[in-house]
């Protein structure tokens, strides 16, 4: 959420923005407009108050039971009829400003290139050689006995499209990455968090999922529950409504959950084999950073995400996002992005961002300051660290050998407990 002092001292910064991100400012423009009425609701209650306050001072320098006590108590009674109706008018306006609130997106950080969609976002860096992966890579939904160890089909008729069964070695496999992901991050200092993976509305409004992706998120309407769509969600809210102290930053998290996304609008060659699932499983990255350090604190975690795909031994490139390719809550983010030979094309498996104070603003997660002063928000910022099934999707084409196995990563070898994968 915006400061409200933004959108009211600073219009023509927020119009900007939003045409930055290639968004509708009618947004903005509906949020202008409930804040001007809501402060003129408020400036009516507060000056109805003020005359109670007067009135009450008046009459308790009157004689009780004197004519002019009971026209002062009389004229009190209709003030205060007057101030309940008043206050009535002011709840549903502010129910009005918090929902434009609510559907303001986070402003881009300056440094974010400017851009309608996915053809103008920047590469920032590259790392490893396309062309020195094996020879033999081909799409691996193509490797013969890849449905023996990934099995789709039982999936979907046991659930749905999307949600793979992973057998044998492939759910050894799975599980070996997840070990990895997990070891490698507490050696950069996260603190490891096995989490809830089902939020309330209250948490996933907080990240920003709610109200702008209601409809790639599963839901348990009974309970009022959402199945996480990553584990930003629980992570960030850890510290909702929350004063932490200035010592205490930067905390760094790290948790394993499964993911569940509806990926509605899904369609062609990116919903092939394990490129878009309905249920994967990832590992996340979170820091609650001071506001001063946020922006270093990006980059130590796009490096923290890159250091596992160097350790796998996957070429992949760094992608600086345009305006028109950031998300609702993000200010800056990088995409890292795995060379897939198989299918010669790039595949994302992780994405760092900055949120500045946008999410701790609606969690209410604040810091104080060594000398007392008062609260301030803290910056949030999460990343993927990584999401599975296109790594894994790359190593099986990248490490292909011409006998039909495929070769594990050095690093990978002693969570998997051996060097190859067989189909057989």
């Amino acid at each position: 959420m915006l400061d409200p002092k933004l959108i009211r001292e600073s219009p023509d910064l927020v119009r900007a923005a939003l045409k930055k991100k290639h968004l509708d400012v009618t947004v903005a423009e509906t949020a202008i407009a409930c804040d001007l009425q809501w402060r003129a609701a408020l400036t009516s209650v507060e000056q109805l108050r003020g005359k109670q306050k007067a009135a009450n001072a008046e009459m308790a320098k009157l004689p009780k039971g004197s004519a002019e006590f009971q026209s002062k108590q009389t004229e009190l009674k209709e003030v205060s009829a007057n101030i309940k109706g008043h206050e009535a008018g002011l709840k549903a306006v502010e129910a009005k400003l918090r929902d434009a609130m609510l559907a303001l997106p986070n402003l881009p950080h300056a440094s974010v290139p400017e851009g309608a969609g996915p053809a103008d976002n920047v590469v920032h860096a590259t790392h490893g050689d396309v062309k020195a992966v094996s020879p033999h890579a081909k799409a691996h939904w193509e490797i013969p006995g890849f449905d023996k160890l990934f099995d789709f089909a039982r999936g979907a008729k046991v659930t749905g499209a999307g949600f793979p069964f992973y057998i044998g070695d492939a759910a050894r496999l799975v599980r070996a990455l997840v070990h990895f992901f997990l070891d490698e991050d507490a050696k950069a200092g996260y603190v490891e968090v096995n989490p809830p993976i089902f939020v309330n509305a209250a948490s996933a409004t907080a990240t920003g999922q709610l109200p702008d992706k209601e409809g790639q998120m599963y839901e348990s309407p009974l309970d009022g529950f959402y199945a996480v769509p990553t584990a930003e969600v629980p992570l960030t809210n850890f510290f909702r409504d929350e004063i932490l102290p200035e010592e205490m930053l930067p905390v760094c998290r790290c948790a394993y959950t499964p993911c569940f996304r509806r990926e509605a609008g899904s369609y062609g060659k990116d919903v092939r084999g394990l490129n878009r699932l309905h249920q994967f499983d990832k590992v996340e990255l979170l820091k609650w950073v001071h506001p001063a350090t946020s922006y270093d604190e990006l980059e130590k975690l796009r490096g923290d995400a890159e250091r596992l795909l160097q350790k796998l031994g996957l070429p992949y490139r760094v992608l600086l996002m345009c305006g028109g390719d950031l998300g609702f809550s993000q200010s800056k983010k990088y995409d890292l992005e795995v060379w897939s030979a198989g299918q010669q094309r790039w595949l994302e498996v992780s994405s760092c961002s900055n949120f500045e104070s946008f999410q701790a603003r609606r969690a209410q997660i604040r810091y104080r300051a060594k000398d007392g002063s008062k609260p301030e928000l803290v910056h949030t910022l999460n990343g993927s660290g990584l999401a599975v099934p296109r790594v894994l999707a790359a190593l099986l084409e990248n490490n292909l050998q011409a006998d039909g196995r495929v070769k594990i990563p050095a690093a990978l070898v002693p969570f998997f407990g051996k060097e190859f994968l067989s189909f057989n």
